[in-house]
């Protein structure tokens, strides 16, 4: 079933949680407060997973860029010898 509130469309679904997770659910958020709460905790568990994702792809890109990397800092510092060397 879905229904339209201002200019968002909502669609009914029907969840299981575990008890334990219903019990925090009813201390933090009153009956008609909770689709509100579990619609923003998705939003935020996604934001950070997506956030996380991008971490984890940077870091791979820079460990497996590294030796790379060194090999071309090594060669410019050959070159600035050349042109500039060392007192």
């Amino acid at each position: 079933m879905e229904t339209q509130n201002n200019s968002t469309t909502y669609q009914r679904i029907d969840i299981t949680l575990p008890k334990e997770t219903v019990k925090l659910l009813e201390k933090i958020a009153k009956r008609g407060d909770r689709s509100r709460l579990v619609d923003q905790a998705i939003r935020y568990f996604a934001k950070e997973m997506s956030q996380a994702n991008l971490r984890k792809q940077l870091k791979e890109g820079a460990m497996a860029n590294a030796s790379r990397d060194l090999n071309l800092v090594e060669e410019w510092f050959l070159i600035d010898d050349e042109i500039c060397p060392s007192k």
